[in-house]
């Protein structure tokens, strides 16, 4: 079917630090893909891209923080928005430079205080074994760690077809009737559960991309919300700093969890083409 002019795909792995001209092969795949046709399942999934280098910061650093942190946030393309910017994620300040070539990046400061924010907020709520925290993905890059993270806190998990009615129809068997707050990927492709979260006038926290808009969303967090390491290590971080927030682990090290456990094991359809 012929497609819509909606979000543009964006990098989800990088694997070293370049010049900013290493971007000018992720910008012709971008047009390459943007000239195609594909249904709307294939556009919600927007495939990972591997093999791709990111700009090192010339003037300023991206992330004041140790090596290894920064390391682990760069290798994973949290801070690689898209080629589009809206006017709320403009105005919050929360973009950190734009490219040469168009592509916008985020500001990792940013992302993670708004981390910490969401995790105050969120830890109020969690309750081992309720409704009160639904979180929801309808990425395929999402589910696995949108279920990892409510088995670490005990939320429950949304990751297939959400039903409407589901938080505004008490006549229906799939209405959650204890459910306080809302948690998902991704406004574009969440929004079936994002309409029905504000009839319901049920607070929502939401990753939030470069080109994303705040009509709905209570709390956002911007981070790339495509790519499959991206949300590993946004759901991995913001799960730890919430049984931090709750006295339940005395320090990081203490996580149970990988990051590897948090990240999708789905192998993107281009690759298997590759084989």
């Amino acid at each position: 079917m012929a497609r819509k002019k909606k979000k543009s795909e964006e990098p989800e792995d990088i694997d070293d630090l370049e010049e900013e001209d290493s971007l000018s092969d992720l910008e012709e795949d971008f047009a390459e893909e943007l000239d195609e046709d594909i249904d709307l399942e294939e556009e919600l999934d927007l495939l990972d891209t591997d093999d791709i280098s990111v700009l090192e910061e010339e003037e300023e650093p991206i992330f004041d923080k140790d090596e290894e942190t920064k390391q682990l946030y760069l290798s994973c393309g949290i801070h690689i928005g898209t080629k589009l910017i809206s006017g709320d994620f403009k105005e919050r300040g929360w973009l950190f430079r734009a490219t040469n070539y168009g592509l916008y990046v985020i500001d990792l400061t940013q992302t993670e205080e708004r981390i910490k924010i969401a995790a105050k907020f969120l830890s109020k709520y969690v309750e081992e074994g309720s409704d009160k925290v639904i979180v929801s993905s309808v990425r395929r890059y999402g589910k696995e760690p949108v279920r990892k993270f409510c088995e670490a806190l005990g939320c429950r998990a949304i990751v297939d077809r959400f039903i409407p009615g589901s938080l505004t129809n008490p006549n229906i068997g799939t209405y959650i009737k204890d459910a306080s707050v809302v948690v998902i990927v991704d406004p574009h492709a969440d929004k079936v559960i994002l309409r029905e979260a504000k009839l319901a006038r049920i607070p929502v926290v939401s990753l939030f991309d470069t080109d994303d808009n705040l009509k709905g969303i209570d709390l956002a967090i911007p981070a790339n919300n495509r790519g499959k390491k991206a949300l590993g290590l946004a759901f991995w971080i913001l799960a730890r700093e919430i049984l931090l927030e709750l006295g339940k682990i005395a320090s990081e090290d203490d996580f149970p969890y990988s990051l590897d456990d948090f990240t999708s094991n789905i192998v993107p359809m281009y690759k298997l083409q590759e084989q």
